[in-house]
């Protein structure tokens, strides 16, 4: 069994060997490249990226990565296209086919029915005077020197290098087509990073209670709005709705240190007249982002006209997978 240093030592060079061999796909970039951005970015169909083996284990993350980006794209196992699936490409679709060799025996038989039918090919190869790389209208050249395998066999470095050129294509495609933060939320509803991008304060508080106090509450009511509307907090409100204060829990928990004869205290005895808030359309990172800077876990919520609305509890965020 290898001890610790023979295992690092192996694992710092493959990191290594697949980051200059990722380096080296700079130098290889042409103006094919650039043709084949402009081809899809021009292009009225979707792109259907196909592989085999551990390519179209590539090619399946690629489209997933061309879909949250703008671009439409459909995966196609090249295998199963030879037996039916061919029929997943339509008239101005482009397939982006991925292949190290690009001479296996089903590349052999797909590329001149994907010709026949007149679709554009883009050939993401690690050898250009191969079959793919000569019959494709575009050739993004994927050489790398050696695999990670000590064998020299396992797809390893030649993958990675596949994959980095499909995030350059998307990359250049996303700029091309000005995809904007509000369009990644848009395919990511469901999702943490997407809800951090139209998640909003309106969105965190319609299903919380509305606790509110007046100033000149007891201490006593305070206590019982606070424990009822379970948010730990209460705002201080005048006749026409507008924050005067804010109590927190804490708050009480102070006040009895220091004294006993809380039928003599009212809320604006005990109240911070200081209160932070947050506008209801606002987003809903912004509360986060306030919370964190002022190290408090709830935060007051007003509409356009400075009425109190609502609260913002820390835990609504942690709900929502944003925290």
């Amino acid at each position: 069994m290898k001890d610790a240093n023979a295992i690092l030592s192996t694992a710092k060079e493959t990191i290594l060997l697949e980051s200059n061999a990722i380096a080296n796909l700079a130098n290889l970039l042409n103006s094919s490249f650039t043709d084949a951005v402009n081809f899809i970015f021009n292009s009225k169909g979707r792109v259907i990226v196909t592989g085999i083996g551990k390519s179209a284990n590539i090619a399946t993350k690629m489209v997933a990565t061309f879909n949250s980006t703008g671009t439409p794209a459909v995966f196609m196992h090249a295998a199963d296209a030879i037996h039916g699936d061919l029929g997943n490409v339509q008239e101005d679709d482009i397939v982006i086919c991925i292949s190290k060799s690009g001479n296996t025996p089903e590349i052999k038989v797909l590329v001149p029915l994907i010709k026949s039918s007149h679709n554009k090919i883009i050939a993401i190869t690690g050898n250009p005077d191969s079959f793919l790389g000569k019959n494709a209208d575009f050739l993004l050249n994927s050489f790398v020197d050696k695999e990670a395998c000590p064998n020299n066999l396992a797809p390893t470095t030649s993958t990675t290098a596949q994959l980095v050129l499909g995030d350059a294509l998307a990359v250049c495609l996303l700029e091309l087509r000005g995809f904007t933060s509000s369009d990644f939320a848009k395919y990511h509803p469901g999702g943490a990073l997407g809800k951090r991008l139209y998640l909003r304060v309106s969105d965190l508080i319609k299903n919380n209670e509305l606790p509110k106090v007046k100033s000149t509450d007891k201490v006593t009511q305070v206590i019982v709005e606070i424990s009822e509307k379970r948010l730990g907090v209460t705002a201080v409100i005048d006749d026409n709705d507008k924050i005067t204060g804010i109590i927190t829990d804490g708050d009480i928990r102070r006040m009895l240190s220091k004294t006993t004869k809380i039928d003599e205290l009212t809320a604006a005895d005990i109240m911070s007249t200081t209160p932070k808030t947050i506008d209801v359309d606002a987003m809903a990172v912004e509360a986060l982002d306030t919370l964190e800077n002022n190290n408090i876990t709830q935060i007051l919520v007003t509409d356009t006209d400075c009425s109190y609305v609502g609260v913002v509890h820390l835990h609504d965020l942690i709900k929502e997978g944003i925290f």
